[in-house]
């Protein structure tokens, strides 16, 4: 007879997929109602009836989203925030990605650019608005470069990272067999830090929403944070937390795209 002792087959915990997304859903469902309530105690509840916030409550903000959409200036404002936050960020991939690789590819140049990259890291995108009505007068261009300036240092330095994080014998590899520098680029460092620009595109993509709407408030005439001053200067101020709602509503869905088109969400919470 054998004296082998057998172990017990490990435990393995029962995955319920259809379960445990309904668990989440109930759970993110059961946390916007309390929100909601929040909100409708402190703007009518609590509130005198005399108090402007009594405009903000619930009642009134969400039947001004329809408000603002039959007034035909709902949507096209919506499109033109979300054009021009696409070439913001399309300016910030160009400038991140080739400083990303060149100050991750040369430890010379990281040092001695260093000081200069932390204080411009450190200025909030902001402040250089007016800078840029200075430079380019007062229009879209404004935007694109605050949003630039806001969404191009995740990139950068997550490109910078990824170019680090390569394993030498890669490179070592493909020089070995006659590769040419842009062999190796193409072949061997762009692949290698896919992720990571990935994440630091995701990154940006919420810094520059943010950025966005403020930047809108500056001497355009569309735009989700120009609808925002237009409803504020005429006292509609239901319309203000309209779209207030719709602003947050939209990078939510921005953000939950960008984790699903850019494979990002298994990889870092962010």
């Amino acid at each position: 007879m054998s004296t082998e002792t057998l172990s017990p087959p490990p435990v393995t915990r029962s995955s319920k997929p259809g379960r445990s997304w309904a668990s989440k859903l109930g759970l993110q469902l059961v946390a916007v109602v309390v929100a909601v309530a929040i909100w409708w105690l402190i703007t009518t509840v609590l509130a005198s009836p005399t108090s402007m916030l009594q405009d903000f409550a619930p009642q009134h903000a969400i039947p001004a989203i329809g408000a603002l959409a039959a007034q035909g200036v709902l949507f096209p404002d919506i499109w033109t925030s979300l054009w021009r936050l696409l070439v913001g960020l399309l300016i910030a991939v160009v400038l991140g990605v080739v400083t990303g690789l060149a100050i991750g590819t040369w430890q010379s140049l990281e040092t001695a650019s260093r000081p200069v990259f932390q204080f411009l890291r450190m200025v909030s995108p902001l402040s250089w608005a007016p800078v840029a009505i200075g430079l380019f007068g007062i229009g879209d261009r404004p935007v694109f470069f605050l949003v630039a300036a806001a969404a191009v240092w995740p990139i950068v330095l997550n490109t910078a990272a990824g170019v680090r994080s390569i394993d030498q014998g890669f490179l070592l590899a493909a020089r070995s067999l006659g590769a040419t520098p842009a062999e190796t680029l193409t072949s061997v460092v762009l692949p290698a830090i896919r992720p990571h620009v990935l994440t630091g595109l995701r990154l940006a993509l919420g810094i520059g929403w943010v950025v966005l709407v403020p930047a809108e408030m500056l001497g355009v005439t569309s735009g989700l944070g120009y609808e925002i001053l237009n409803s504020r200067d005429q006292l509609a101020y239901d319309k203000v937390m309209a779209v207030i709602l719709v602003i947050g509503l939209l990078g939510s869905l921005l953000d939950a795209l960008a984790r699903r088109a850019l494979g990002t969400g298994n990889r870092q919470a962010v």
